[in-house]
């Protein structure tokens, strides 16, 4: 591939390019909430993921469901200082384990590194915060998954679905135009960080949060159920906005080439 229009691929992390089914942070939260006695489901985690973790543990307070329970618990409605607690607890559980969840998922070292043969740099956002992915980035290392530039929301305005992270991305890596970036995830929350930065957007479905399956799970399907659970991934994400949405990172290249021509 001779890289005329595309300069830069701007992954996302857990889900997307590590962590087959997204299921680090899913663990936290749901041990995070339990351990206040007002249990929340991994779908509803599953609903707000791709957010910085804050404001994730905020919108599952915020959840009528789970505000009744902290009410019926505690006579009391939820406050700042629970929403801290929750975050403090999520991050100590997050941190014991996230090494644990750095395996790249199937396709993506060679996908990415066909990419970036093609002068293609590969950039990268997160809902993890820069301490998190001090973990993460180097064990996804060890295991062959290199990345030109990370950024996290520390310190910019906010974090998906607002643009920041991705501008971040450019000027970090040079990049002088909009018109020469992909953005490319597997949640709701980065279709919108993509069509906010008014970037190409583009949403991987296997592997995803969105699915939210083991590959063993994924596997085990029978085809018909597959697709079934597929076409509504992917319906999610072109209602998100999406301009493309891929069975699998293995099929990006393909995607590029057809941008190219």
């Amino acid at each position: 591939m001779e890289m005329k229009k595309i300069k830069c691929i701007i992954m996302d992390w857990a889900g997307t390019t590590v962590d087959y089914g997204c299921f680090a942070p899913v663990a936290a939260f749901i041990e995070s909430f339990n351990a206040i006695g007002v249990p929340v489901t991994a779908a509803e985690t599953r609903m707000y993921m791709g957010l910085t973790k804050i404001e994730e543990i905020r919108a599952l307070f915020s959840l009528e469901r789970v505000r009744e329970a902290f009410r019926a618990k505690y006579g009391r409605d939820f406050n700042e200082e629970d929403v801290q607690g929750r975050y403090v607890d999520f991050q100590q559980i997050l941190f014991n384990t996230l090494a644990q969840y750095s395996d790249p998922i199937p396709g993506v070292v060679e996908t990415v590194e066909k990419l970036r043969a093609a002068g293609i740099k590969i950039g990268s956002t997160t809902g993890y915060t820069r301490q998190m992915m001090d973990i993460v980035i180097p064990a996804a290392e060890a295991k062959g998954y290199h990345v030109d530039n990370c950024v996290t929301s520390d310190n910019l305005p906010g974090g998906r679905p607002n643009p920041y992270m991705i501008y971040q991305n450019m000027i970090d890596l040079a990049i002088p135009s909009v018109d020469y970036v992909v953005k490319c995830g597997d949640t709701i929350a980065d279709i919108k960080e993509g069509v906010n930065a008014k970037v190409k957007s583009v949403g991987f479905i296997l592997g995803s949060n969105e699915m939210g399956l083991t590959e063993a799970e994924t596997k085990a399907l029978a085809p018909e159920e597959l697709k079934r659970r597929m076409d509504e991934v992917r319906s999610r994400m072109l209602a998100a906005g999406a301009d493309a949405v891929l069975d699998s990172i293995m099929e990006l290249p393909a995607y590029i080439e057809s941008l190219e021509k």
